[in-house]
């Protein structure tokens, strides 16, 4: 069904080999390999346009993350209508959740019709073709020798085989664990870069799944071939390079400011601590005497030695009554 996609694959190899064989020997290695790692090149260069546009999406999509929280609040007991109020906010703002998938999308393709080519090649009999490639062009890929390994070599097959090739297994090995951590680095990379949101969200606790399941993605290249392992590395160091190249140029919004760095409404000036170094000393010494007066007291108050309890008995006082004289008594005047 998709044997058109595997002859433009093929045919685009068979393109760039020739292109090589005018500079390496075209049963070579070199050139081989070569062929793989230029059309990976010229794919990723295809694909910049695409990519640029997933983070012009994704940049649109952090902007209105807010409203998006604020609507799983508010109808976090309605689902149905969530996902309306949702859909809503993405047209009327112009958002593609759907935007950040189209490198993965046009990727995958090419990745599958370069892991059949080269599997149909590995496995092709003698006197048969292989899609565009002639049979001359698949046995000279056959044999052709990278590091000792060869192009259609699996570290799975290597290992199985009788004697083993031990060199076909370290060229393998050490392709699958370069692959692996490179994918790694990229899905981190990626992670590092997003702003912090909503640590409940299942998008977010998806990606975070994936910087740890992603060196697991590595197991699977046990039964790559090599020429499979070499496009997977290329792709994956050029996203890396791609990454802190356009992130840097288009760097990811702050939860607190813009992309620019400058600082919200009402939040602390970005030079705030630095500069505010010697207000913050002077405030801090004229504060630092009333505050050590005040632990001093304390102290001094705690140690002091406690009066001895006077007697508790309170003590009756007796107003004698003074004598008033006749006349003020009888309140007569004085004669």
């Amino acid at each position: 069904m998709l044997d058109w996609l595997y002859e433009i694959v093929a045919q685009l190899i068979v393109w760039i080999h020739t292109a090589l064989s005018t500079v390496v020997p075209k049963d070579s290695g070199w050139a081989w390999g070569g062929s793989i790692i230029l059309l990976t090149v010229l794919l990723r260069l295809a694909m910049v346009p695409l990519f640029v546009k997933q983070i012009h999406a994704s940049r649109k999509m952090q902007e209105l993350n807010p409203k998006v929280q604020a609507l799983r609040k508010k109808y976090k007991n309605d689902k149905q209508r969530l996902n309306q109020e949702v859909m809503k906010l993405y047209q009327e703002n112009g958002a593609n959740p759907l935007s950040g998938c189209l490198p993965l999308l046009v990727q995958m393709p090419v990745f599958i019709g370069l892991f059949q080519t080269l599997k149909r090649i590995s496995d092709a009999k003698e006197g048969h073709d292989v899609f565009a490639l002639k049979w001359d062009l698949v046995e000279s890929a056959q044999n052709a020798n990278i590091f000792g390994a060869h192009i259609p070599d699996t570290f799975l097959n290597a290992w199985g085989a009788d004697p083993k090739s031990w060199t076909a297994i370290i060229v393998t090995a050490i392709a699958v664990v370069i692959s692996s951590c490179t994918t790694f680095f990229t899905v981190r990379a990626s992670m590092k870069r997003q702003p912090v949101t909503d640590d409940a969200n299942p998008m977010m606790q998806a990606q975070k799944m994936m910087v740890f399941l992603a060196p697991l993605f590595g197991l699977f290249g046990l039964g790559f071939p090599l020429g499979v392992l070499m496009y997977w590395v290329t792709s994956n160091s050029w996203t890396l390079a791609q990454q802190h190249y356009i992130y840097k140029r288009y760097p990811p919004l702050s939860t607190t400011g813009d992309a620019n760095g400058t600082p919200a409404k009402g939040a602390p000036p970005k030079g705030g601590p630095a500069k505010g170094k010697a207000a913050g000393t002077k405030t801090a010494g004229s504060k630092a005497a009333p505050a050590a007066s005040g632990v001093k007291a304390k102290l001094k108050k705690e140690t002091a030695p406690e009066p001895e309890p006077e007697d508790t008995k309170a003590k009756v006082v007796r107003n004698q009554p003074t004598r008033k004289s006749r006349s003020k008594r009888s309140g007569s005047q004085k004669r």
